[in-house]
């Protein structure tokens, strides 16, 4: 047998070294097996809509899965790359451009919304922070019968605003906690007024293009969207086309449009601080006080939850044809993404779930 020398010892023994390090990291066989069988109690169908979900952490990606069709028509596959309305995860990118534009001394989250919006009713005792946190009392648009009367108008901010304004409020500003679209519709508006920008525009220079989200839109039905998955109701009979709405109605509440992939890019710059100081940023994921002195967990633009007494960050979306659900895990690092092109199958318990048995799994 060849004697092994000194510096060829030293060669495999770097050769080893530099393998390792070489390894991806991903999950084990076992874990993605219980992950595809978490996805698959819903999204069982290969022929129908389906969706997108990956697990991430430390900002690399884990599990990055398709399932079913993008569009039943053509009879395209769904793949990771596609692209879907968020719906209410919009909310996030409207509150960090609030405290962007409190960064840059353009506004501050204790203004009142008379400050913005002159004759809005009872404007002086609603701040934004009380927009921020669903804590205004203002009445929730989406509710209003007379909705389907704007639903596929094309409308200006100001004019959302006005339609559901002179509502009478449901609480007192600061009395409880009540999820809100109104709110963030007038956030939108705020940005526009502090800004000098329209919403879609001040993300677009601020957000998407300072961080490289070139697959994210204020959503859009005209323009050509490359990899774009259609949306799709289900129907006694089978899937229909998802109803069409103009997206200046959800506006700055849930308008958006993304990738799984843009969205790792989005966690990503909030965790490195890209887009706000660290100050900024805590007031985004801290729990704060209703009149009475009791906390309620949502800061702004994310509910703070758990999973089993870890803490989490969570949003979910839903627009017609459309689902979504984002999980992080702050002390772990670990972000959980699912899209659904179907409002028939809904993401958000299989969200927690993956994010569950990963976080079980990390602490093993």
């Amino acid at each position: 047998m060849k004697q092994i020398t000194a510096p060829l010892f030293l060669a495999i023994l770097l050769s080893f070294q530099f393998a390792f390090s070489q390894k991806k990291p991903g999950l084990s066989k076992k874990l993605e097996t219980k992950i595809d069988s978490l996805i698959r109690t819903e999204f069982n169908d290969q022929n129908g809509p389906g969706g997108v979900f990956v697990v991430t952490q430390k900002g690399k990606s884990l599990y990055r899965k398709a399932f079913g069709k993008a569009n039943l028509e053509l009879d395209v596959n769904m793949t990771p790359e596609n692209v879907f309305q968020i719906g209410s995860m919009t909310k996030q990118f409207t509150a960090v451009a609030i405290l962007m534009l409190e960064e840059q001394g353009k506004l501050n989250v204790n203004d009142a919304v008379s400050k913005y919006s002159k004759d809005y009713p009872s404007g002086d005792k609603i701040t934004i922070h009380h927009l921020l946190t669903h804590t205004s009392g203002i009445k929730e648009f989406t509710k209003m019968k007379s909705l389907l009367s704007i639903a596929q108008k094309e409308m200006k901010p100001e004019m959302v605003v006005d339609f559901f304004k002179n509502e009478a409020v449901d609480f007192a500003p600061g009395e409880k906690f009540e999820y809100n679209n109104s709110g963030y519709v007038l956030l939108g508006y705020i940005i526009e007024q502090a800004s000098g920008e329209t919403y879609e525009n001040f993300l677009k220079k601020n957000i998407f293009d300072k961080i490289g989200m070139t697959h994210t839109y204020y959503a859009t039905d005209r323009q050509i969207i490359p990899k774009r998955a259609y949306g799709y109701h289900k129907k006694e009979h089978g899937y229909v086309n998802r109803t069409v709405i103009s997206f200046s109605i959800p506006f700055a509440s849930g308008a958006l449009m993304s990738t799984v992939d843009d969205m790792l890019k989005w966690q990503n710059a909030l965790n490195q601080n890209v887009l706000l100081n660290s100050t900024e940023t805590k007031k985004a994921f801290q729990k704060y006080p209703l009149n009475n002195g009791e906390t309620f967990s949502y800061g702004y633009g994310w509910h703070l939850k758990d999973i089993d007494g870890t803490p989490t960050r969570e949003h979910g979306g839903s627009l017609f044809g459309f689902k979504s659900m984002g999980v992080y895990i702050p002390g772990e690092d670990i972000y959980v993404i699912g899209f659904s092109n179907c409002d028939c199958h809904s993401p958000t318990e299989i969200t927690r779930n993956i994010a569950k048995v990963v976080l079980e799994n990390e602490k093993k």
